[in-house]
């Protein structure tokens, strides 16, 4: 049976006597991935991390929040469990966080809570904190 390629098949790869052979790697190159819209996919990303509004407080959650501060501070030897919510903010977004943990140390010169796994909290960003 007679295929349509035999009268070529056999013959040598053609070799241009103008252009020089292209290598591998930059043969490659032009089926890479083209990214038209430079900076679209970090747009995309960007609109969907939002940042939540922070919550500004009145004084009587202010006052209650200070208050359970110094009875967590004549505690703070017992390392106390404390639940609080705070305001977590990133690069591209922030949102309210609850949160669990032992309270090693209130520095109140930071304005800082530290918890038994290092995370520490700013206090200006507590809006929400009891404890168990």
């Amino acid at each position: 049976m007679k295929n349509k390629y035999d009268d070529i098949i056999n013959l040598p790869h053609h070799e241009s006597k103008t252009h020089p052979h292209m290598s591998v790697y930059d043969r490659s190159a032009q089926f890479a991935p083209f990214a038209a819209l430079v900076g679209y996919e970090e747009a995309i990303e960007d609109s969907k991390a939002q940042k939540e509004k922070r919550i500004v407080l009145g004084s009587d959650k202010a006052e209650e929040i200070s208050h359970t501060l110094f009875l967590l501070s004549i505690h703070i030897e017992e390392k106390p469990l404390i639940e609080l919510t705070y305001y977590k903010e990133n690069k591209k977004s922030g949102n309210y966080v609850r949160f669990k943990g032992n309270l090693k140390k209130i520095d109140n010169l930071a304005k800082e809570l530290m918890f038994d796994n290092k995370l520490t909290i700013n206090i200006k960003d507590i809006i929400d904190i009891n404890m168990l």
